[in-house]
């Protein structure tokens, strides 16, 4: 099992102010796109988490910190990182990268949530087995 995962993306021009730097919100934009492709990558697809198990992973709180800025069609990489597991929730790390320059680091974490009540839910079995396991 993988212990970093890292998605490539490249800045465009859509993504950056009048001075060609990346808007700081945008940075938030590839985590989330990380965090979906690092799930997918595991065999979850969100969707189907809901579908079956009126399960949603939902944002309860981010610490971000900015170092660099990323510029104008450079190539960067998002990384995803687990750093905590429990029944319901998640700890990430998330670093935004530029050839092994740290620009961003943000620690997410996440709650498992059911979208009838919208009360914490545990993880199904199958996806929290497969967290556990990167998680050694």
């Amino acid at each position: 099992m993988m212990k970093e995962f890292a998605l490539p993306i490249r800045i465009y021009y859509e993504d950056t102010d009048a001075g060609g730097i990346v808007y700081h919100a945008n940075y938030l934009k590839y985590m989330e796109r990380a965090r979906m492709e690092w799930l997918r990558k595991l065999g979850f697809e969100l969707t189907d988490l809901m579908q079956q198990y009126n399960l949603v992973i939902v944002v309860r709180r981010i610490a971000i910190d900015y170092f660099r800025p990323a510029l104008f069609n450079e190539a960067l990489d998002i990384t995803v990182q687990l750093h905590k597991l429990g029944k319901a929730s998640m700890t990430l790390q998330q670093q935004v990268v530029r050839q092994g320059d740290i620009l961003c680091m943000a620690q997410v974490k996440l709650a498992a949530i059911n979208v009838v009540n919208m009360r914490p839910q545990p993880y199904p079995t199958t996806l929290f087995s497969a967290l556990q396991e990167i998680n050694k």
